[in-house]
């Protein structure tokens, strides 16, 4: 029974809400960058499209094929990555693994709206997930900064 109330407890209401209101799920025309991830172990996939402006993201659109967690995570980001620079995408994802692997401290304003996936910590095997959307946009970061210096 208490496997069953782990479940509930990482799958809350909240996190469901989250899954089900993802926004900017419309990709953009014209992007800086495109970046599409995939978790192996799940299949999970998140696309993310980003424009900058003064080493900012002016402009976000994702493409979220992900469990519930890896949906949450994206919303979170997705809500909150408008404005952020890199230093803000990375801190974020590097907060975010360590929230994850080592129960470390919440990720920093703009996205401490991730605490509220502490639960997964126990499930390393949605850690990947739930990192994507992250991941994609950092990546995708970099590539747009170096097709503005091209």
């Amino acid at each position: 029974m208490s496997g069953e109330n782990d479940l509930i407890k990482l799958y809350s209401g909240r996190i469901l809400a989250l899954a089900a209101e993802i926004p900017h799920t419309d990709r953009l025309e014209t992007p800086d960058a495109t970046v599409k991830k995939r978790s192996p172990l799940c299949g999970s996939t998140v696309t993310v499209d980003i424009a900058l402006a003064d080493g900012r993201i002016s402009a976000f659109g994702q493409d979220v094929k992900a469990c519930a967690l890896g949906q949450a995570a994206a919303s979170i980001v997705g809500g909150n990555v408008i404005g952020a620079s890199r230093s803000d995408i990375e801190t974020a994802r590097d907060s975010l693994k360590i929230m994850l692997k080592q129960d470390g401290p919440t990720p920093p304003s703009p996205f401490e709206g991730l605490e509220v996936l502490r639960p997964a910590r126990e499930y390393k095997n949605r850690h990947a997930s739930i990192m994507l959307a992250l991941e994609a946009t950092l990546e995708a970061f970099d590539q747009a900064e170096q097709a503005h210096c091209a």
